[in-house]
């Protein structure tokens, strides 16, 4: 782990993805220490330009509600959409993968059928259906992105587990009478996660594209600001406030583009991979 740190630090591509998550994150963390309260609240008269109030740093929109408030606050909901969503479908995928690996047969064949299932119809479509039927709020949202999510990492881990199962350590852990289910936990799954985390990079990135896009067709949750939500407000002022779209657009670019570079980096330093020129 020492040595994929150390491989990390030294990738540009690594450590600039670092540099902007580092201050997506602490956007988020300081949103409601500088702009306390509710984002939605009207705090001015609508269409305030910026710089032109320094309590409204980049203004209001059409409503009145403090764009810079929306910025911050909306960090807040991209990145717990996307890393709750990555947990959701790594853990979903870990486990279909590791059971399918493990037991073989019709069990491996049933599960994927299940993955096949899935994997025809578009995560954004999935995620499209189910929020218009169940309704919109934040959980709902998070498992909607997370049920077209599950199946690469399913796929990955039961790749993994079918090569790891034939290793001599995990038929040690059987000739010594160890229960499947601790060997899965203990001997298996520990060495089957680490490629699968690449993928990470992926997800959370999908899941805050897709969260947008939702808020942007008005399928969002009401109660949150988001970055969707705000391009979606802008876009009917964007000739004569293009900012409104523009700024959490920018938000959203930076979002995805510090999880691609931390990807790339992360994936080349458990590779082995030094640094590239």
């Amino acid at each position: 782990m020492n040595r994929v740190a150390g491989r990390l630090l030294h990738s540009p591509e690594g450590v600039a993805g670092l540099c902007l998550l580092v201050l997506l994150a602490a956007m988020a963390l300081a949103a409601p220490l500088l702009f306390p309260g509710d984002p939605l609240v009207i705090v001015g008269r609508p269409m305030t330009a910026p710089f032109t109030d320094p309590a409204l740093p980049l203004g209001t929109d059409r409503l009145g509600r403090d764009v810079a408030a929306g910025l911050m606050h909306g960090a807040q909901t991209s990145l717990l959409v996307g890393l709750a969503t990555a947990l959701v479908a790594l853990a979903a995928g870990a486990l279909v993968g590791t059971v399918a690996g493990l037991a073989g047969g019709l069990v491996d064949e049933a599960l994927m059928r299940v993955v096949d299932a899935f994997q025809i119809v578009p995560g954004f479509l999935l995620a499209l259906a189910f929020v218009s039927v169940t309704g919109a709020s934040l959980p709902v949202i998070i498992f909607a992105i997370a049920l077209g999510a599950w199946t690469g990492p399913a796929r990955l881990v039961r790749a993994e587990v079918l090569s790891i199962r034939e290793r001599d350590y995990v038929a040690a852990a059987r000739v010594i009478g160890m229960h499947p289910a601790e060997i899965a936990l203990r001997e298996v799954l520990p060495n089957a996660l680490p490629p699968v985390l690449a993928l990470t990079a992926v997800i959370v990135a999908t899941a805050v594209l897709v969260e947008a896009a939702l808020s942007f067709l008005g399928l969002g949750d009401p109660n949150v600001v988001t970055w969707g939500s705000m391009i979606a407000e802008g876009r009917n002022v964007l000739r004569t406030a293009p900012h409104l779209s523009i700024v959490p657009g920018l938000g959203l670019v930076a979002t995805v583009l510090g999880v691609y570079l931390l990807g790339e980096g992360l994936a080349d330093a458990m590779a082995g991979r030094e640094a590239r020129g």
